[in-house]
């Protein structure tokens, strides 16, 4: 079988069913495993590479208002590939392509390849698509065991954090300019590890909200997760942004508990790794548990008050 993949969060899941010689082709944001980036890309942004945050979500807006996709697909390089199926996904325009952009790219095609489109919404979903794919590449046996692997990292956290006395309110951002916090699976995740999220609901996309409602919010954990960056690189965003005086009196930041993660690695793809980004909340909300080194080494704080202007700098 020959796969291309056009969604990081499925090219996760193929290799760790086994598919590393079979995936022929990914997206340009198909970095996990390593082994992804020596794939041939068929996908690429129109979003210029060095646009600013706010200019990154200027563009996104309007090229949405068009109703025109985020994505170039390479109709040539596919259709060279000949794939015998194509995994895509219809949840989030702003992360892949759109089936309609693939549907155009495939009528070079004599004969067309399957193509399976993803659309997670919970954590349920998401183990429900590995399943699945599992079940449309003939590897089930391997997707159950991936899932049950994973029901026990989940299991094990759900009894670290079960006697736990206090349950933090947190916000979790998932951009920051303009701020918008994390949806879909990301509260359920937030609610697994011992937290209570002050802005999302699971099932629910992300949506954006204003510097004074986060003010109000008064979360006693924030996490700073850019969509697409690292930790380093959240933290580094977060640090050179200016706030209003008000913005210090938050618990979380009065208390230095402002935390930068990897997005992509733990929160923003819906695969595998969504487990491990449990376990680094736990850790984050009640840092006396014991987790793996990988979650531990994953929290990067974020010490220190923010420099403050005048409130008519708030986003």
């Amino acid at each position: 079988m020959r796969i291309v993949s056009l969604l990081p969060s499925a090219t996760e899941t193929l290799f760790a069913l086994g598919f590393d010689r079979e995936v022929v082709g990914v997206s340009h944001e198909c970095d996990f495993p390593p082994a992804a980036r020596s794939k041939r890309v068929v996908i690429r942004s129109r979003i210029p590479h060095d646009a600013s945050p706010a200019e990154i979500d200027r563009l996104v807006r309007e090229f949405v208002a068009r109703g025109e996709s985020l994505y170039a697909v390479d109709a040539e390089a596919l259709e060279q590939l000949a794939p015998d199926l194509i995994v895509t996904q219809d949840l989030c325009h702003v992360c892949a392509a759109s089936p309609d952009d693939l549907a155009t790219a495939l009528t070079r095609f004599t004969q067309r390849p399957q193509v399976l489109c993803l659309n997670p919404l919970d954590l349920g979903d998401v183990w429900r698509d590995i399943l699945w794919v599992g079940e449309e590449t003939r590897r089930a046996h391997a997707a159950e065991a991936l899932l049950k692997k994973i029901g026990e990292q989940l299991g094990h956290i759900r009894n670290l954090v079960e006697n736990v006395s206090e349950r933090p309110r947190v916000a979790f951002l998932e951009w920051l300019q303009p701020f918008y916090v994390g949806g879909h699976w990301v509260p359920e995740m937030i609610e697994r590890a011992g937290g209570v999220d002050v802005f999302g609901s699971a099932r629910k996309p992300s949506f954006r909200v204003a510097l004074q409602d986060i003010v109000e919010a008064a979360p006693e954990v924030m996490l700073i997760s850019p969509c697409g960056y690292s930790a380093e690189q959240a933290r580094n965003e977060y640090r050179g942004m200016s706030f209003p005086d008000q913005w210090n009196a938050i618990p979380a930041v009065r208390n230095h508990r402002v935390y930068a993660l990897e997005a992509n690695g733990y929160f923003s793809r819906p695969g595998p790794r969504l487990a491990t980004g449990v376990e680094i909340l736990a850790k984050a909300f009640h840092p006396a548990l014991e987790v793996s080194r990988e979650a531990e080494s994953a929290i990067l704080p974020v010490a220190g008050e923010i420099g403050a202007v005048s409130a008519s700098a708030s986003a």
